[in-house]
């Protein structure tokens, strides 16, 4: 039973002061005897002078001598030991009574641990929630670099905390730090330690390739010593309430820029722990000099995949599709891709390369590659609008299906559908397709009616669409207008 700290309170009163038995604080708060000898031994009023509970009484000696051995053995797997014994009392009153011979852990005292300047710096992930992105949510990350001397923080968000990131969040950090510390202290987390046991740890070779590249010396902390990197632990728990809470941002870029300006400000003025009189802005100026000096050329950081293409031009790279020349279906590429391009291989030919959405099932298209395509395959035509109109307007396929069903030309609906959403925009192609459906008028005249309605309604004029036709001839036709006076000398008596 959890009690407040009120009850607690007194309980310890009624015993050390007014001197009550436990059953008369029990009858009095109703709360169990259990629970207020639970308390009691927490606060160290010594067992024998606790009542022990006759069924367990005969169980004890085996119950003191098990703990002894095993401080940590739960109390579930104690119970079946003693009943195999002979004891028969509840379960959850013998978890109760665990509490109180259960040997508490000795508590450890720590050193503070301080450092020379330019020496150490501790590297962590926080996460802070997930980030919404058309169909995606993402996990948002906060890579965070704490150097121990002066406690200048250095802050960037990402979209995933992959080794890529990683490695970029330290080649951000390091530029703006303009130097890199001797040792970088990390968690045993996958993206530095691939696995350790006891003092033989074996490192990622990216890490130790890039560690290698900056000439500092990557060091993890010891398992369950998180005093060891408290610095950046409590910097993250700083993140989050001066800059996170709160705040408002439009994208990673926005949120980004603001955490450089928190870092560059509300975080460089604070005062120092170490040297309290002074900023963590004088005291990072004092320890600038000595870090290590950056290497002329950066770490080349490019995430490379082997894909299997299908046979639609398209390459499936993180929840998205990205276009290719139709003639390389059915093969194996290589995406090389940064923080923001998706460069696709064949060999070491490079065959495409496209903008990177971090969205889901959106198709990053060349309209070269698609029009490729076509132009060999002239009977895909409808199918790529109807494609193309499923993607921009899910609801399109409801309406397709419904005008399939009436039995109108699907190739005139497709494309009419096609030049009211080149017209119109999805937002309101989407709105004017629901109400469409609602009304069973799955015809594009249907559609035009409803999208000019709610221009009307918005107060906004009205679209004109000029379609002419292909014909040179037509689309340099001149017209030379009448001579309206011969119309007034109609008028005029001969």
């Amino acid at each position: 039973m959890t009690i407040s700290a009120d009850i607690k309170a007194q309980i310890l009163r009624y015993h050390h002061v007014e001197r009550w038995r436990i059953g008369t604080i029990s009858r009095q708060l109703g709360v169990h005897h259990d629970t207020i000898r639970r308390v009691l031994a927490e606060t160290g009023v010594p067992r024998e002078n606790l009542k022990i509970s006759p069924m367990l009484e005969p169980f004890l000696p085996f119950v003191l001598e098990t703990f002894s051995k095993y401080p940590t053995l739960t109390a579930r797997r104690l119970y079946d030991m003693v009943y195999e014994r002979g004891y028969r009392g509840s379960v959850d009153h013998f978890r109760h009574l665990m509490t109180l011979y259960r040997p508490k852990p000795t508590a450890e005292a720590y050193l503070r641990l301080r450092t020379l300047p330019g020496e150490q710096a501790q590297t962590d992930w926080g996460h802070f929630g997930h980030v919404t992105i058309g169909l995606a949510k993402r996990p948002l990350m906060a890579f965070v670099m704490v150097l121990s001397y002066s406690r200048k923080i250095f802050l960037r968000f990402y979209l995933n905390a992959r080794m890529e990131n990683f490695l970029r969040g330290h080649e951000a950090a390091f530029n703006y730090f303009g130097g890199v510390a001797r040792v970088l202290l990390y968690d045993n987390l996958r993206s530095a330690v691939l696995e350790r046991q006891g003092d033989n740890i074996r490192f990622h070779p990216t890490l130790l390739d890039f560690a290698g590249h900056y000439r500092y010396e990557p060091r993890p902390v010891a398992v369950a010593r998180g005093n060891e990197k408290g610095r950046v632990e409590r910097s993250i728990r700083y993140i989050r309430d001066s800059f996170f809470a709160a705040r408002k941002w439009e994208s990673i870029d926005d949120l980004n820029t603001q955490a450089l300006a928190w870092c560059d400000g509300i975080a460089a003025d604070r005062p120092c722990p170490e040297q309290p009189t002074n900023s963590v802005r004088a005291v990072f100026a004092e320890e600038k000099s000595a870090l290590i000096a950056l290497p002329d050329n950066p770490y080349p950081i490019i995430e490379r995949v082997e894909v299997q293409v299908g046979k639609t031009p398209y390459v499936r790279y993180d929840l998205n599709d990205y276009s290719i020349p139709y003639n390389y279906v059915r093969r194996t590429l290589t995406v090389a891709a940064t923080i923001d391009t998706v460069l696709i291989l064949a060999g070491t030919e490079a065959i495409a390369q496209h903008a990177r959405s971090y969205a889901k099932g959106v198709q990053v298209e060349n309209a070269a590659h698609i029009q490729e395509l076509v132009a060999k395959k002239r009977q895909a035509s409808q199918h790529r609008g109807q494609d193309r109109l499923m993607h921009a307007v899910s609801t399109a396929d409801v309406v397709l299906k419904r005008a399939a069903e009436l039995g109108f030309n699907m190739g005139q609906i497709t494309m009419r559908m096609l030049q009211l959403l080149d017209d119109y925009g999805v937002a309101e192609m989407r709105a004017a397709l629901d109400t469409a459906i609602a009304k069973d008028t799955p015809h594009p005249n249907s559609i035009r009616i409803i999208l000019e309605q709610r221009r009307h309604g918005q107060n906004k004029l009205p679209l004109i669409s000029l379609d002419l036709p292909q014909d040179k001839r037509v689309r340099e036709l001149v017209v030379t207008p009448h001579n309206l006076i011969d119309y007034d000398n109609l008028k005029t008596p001969e």
